[in-house]
């Protein structure tokens, strides 16, 4: 029986199927390739290039394979896009999950761990945020995330699809052996960009508004190690395998990081001075996301290995210094 990992070919879908590789299981990679890597899918799993809307493309793997799981990465995730086009990730992250739904049911496959985001609150009413708090987003990414969440949910109602959502804070970091890490063309998360301005690919790092209501005016976010978040994950499909009933939880460090913070985080774990340079605010970002955990600690027995910030920024220098070009193919 396999695991089949949709989006397994991107940045945190491809640390998931080593681990899954690693922890023994058969791993089955669906990814379209939009913007992930196939050379980052570990060669133990088997891959397949479908788009999540192609009912009958999924439905073929599906046939193929002998799936018992599926976890969900396949998901477009980068805000002031979802601002900008809208209907692309309505189309693909809302859509794609209704498709996705009907193969499983079709299948007879009754269990989704499912990537989610802290997106889905929005502007948090509380710091930390609690999975039973307000989800009110403020941009398109985070509507249509919130939306996948309510149709498994009516999907477990209507079919018993148990799913579990994994709400997760800012991903960073790499494989501890620098063999896969992050590489988006074009780079829009911050510790990449940093990352980038230290091996002089970028003239700078570009801080986006420094009037935010946080201590130093840079908003601040949540950091988790992208090995953290894979183990988080092996043990929701357990969870779920052991006959629980479907849930979400927080993924994060409960520790909160300003922008500004995180570069000088970097400057001091890679010993080099990283020029940076104030510019506007960027649309849909909220002031402060910081997680509480609690929840996925103890039901999930999820523990952080890395709880150190600069620790997790070496092992993405480690990464972005053995390849300084990303992977070797831009599909």
């Amino acid at each position: 029986m396999s695991v089949l990992v949709l989006g397994g070919a991107g940045y945190i879908g491809s640390h998931m199927v080593k681990t899954l590789v690693e922890a023994g299981r058969d791993v089955v990679v669906v990814d379209a390739l939009f913007t992930g890597h196939r050379a980052a899918v570990n060669p133990k799993a088997k891959f397949y290039q479908v788009d999540i809307r192609d009912k009958d493309a999924l439905s073929a793997v599906f046939d193929q394979e002998n799936i018992e799981q599926v976890v969900h990465f396949a998901a477009f995730s980068i805000v002031p896009e979802s601002v900008a086009n809208p209907l692309k990730y309505f189309d693909n992250n809302t859509s794609g999950m209704i498709t996705l739904l009907e193969v499983m049911n079709d299948h007879n496959v009754k269990q989704i761990v499912f990537s989610s985001t802290a997106a889905t609150y929005g502007n948090p009413v509380n710091i930390p945020i609690k999975e039973t708090d307000p989800q009110n987003p403020i941009n398109p990414y985070g509507e249509s995330k919130l939306m996948m969440e309510k149709i498994m949910a009516w999907s477990d109602l209507a079919d018993g699809i148990k799913w579990v959502a994994l709400r997760y804070f800012n991903v960073a970091g790499a494989a501890e052996d620098a063999s896969i890490g992050e590489d988006h063309t074009p780079e829009t998360h911050l510790v990449p960009i940093i990352l980038q301005a230290a091996l002089g690919q970028r003239d700078y790092i570009e801080m986006f508004g420094d009037d935010y209501n946080t201590p130093d005016g840079f908003n601040v976010r949540d950091y988790v190690h992208v090995l953290d978040l894979a183990d988080a994950h092996l043990r929701a499909l357990k969870y779920l395998a052991d006959g629980n009933d479907s849930n979400q939880f927080n993924l994060g460090s409960a520790t909160g990081f300003s922008v500004k913070e995180m570069v000088e985080s970097a400057r001091t774990a890679t010993g080099v001075a990283i020029p940076s340079r104030i510019g506007p605010r960027r649309a849909g970002d909220p002031d402060i996301l910081i997680a509480n955990s609690d929840k996925a600690r103890d039901i999930l027995g999820w523990a952080p290995k890395y709880d150190n910030v600069q620790d997790i920024i070496k092992t993405a220098w480690n990464w972005h210094q053995s390849h300084p070009k990303g992977y070797d193919d831009k599909n």
